[in-house]
């Protein structure tokens, strides 16, 4: 519970250790925010999948196509915080920073993503 309260309380993170160099904070902002954006990006993909793409040949694809996007999206968002105040925690402790597995995992998901949006637009093509 102490993870998620230094999330939203600045004065629990800054408790912590002792005050690090900030352009080591402003790192971690910055990196903070483009993962953020990432999920934007993805829940913008998401809605736009929800209302611009035609009905594909399988029965609600284009529907689990946006909800998994909107999910992914969501779930990066979290991770982006959760990860910032991780990496803030340890940068103030002089720790190494923690290791993430899940920028493969988003990765690997994306491309399986368009190998399945691949696979859509075929079927689509030869079904004319």
């Amino acid at each position: 519970m102490q993870a998620i309260r230094s999330w939203f309380d600045p004065r629990e993170l800054r408790s912590v250790g002792t005050t690090p160099d900030y352009r080591f904070s402003l790192a971690n902002e910055r990196t903070f925010l483009a993962w953020l954006r990432t999920g934007l990006a993805l829940i913008a993909g998401g809605l736009a999948a929800a209302q611009f793409l035609p009905p594909l040949p399988l029965a609600h694809l284009r529907e689990g196509i946006a909800i998994a996007l909107l999910l992914l999206g969501g779930t990066v968002a979290i991770r982006a915080v959760d990860h910032w105040a991780r990496t803030e925690r340890a940068i103030r402790l002089g720790r190494e920073l923690p290791a993430s597995r899940f920028p493969a995992v988003l990765a690997l998901a994306v491309g399986f993503g368009a190998l399945l949006l691949i696979a859509a637009v075929l079927l689509r093509g030869f079904g004319r």
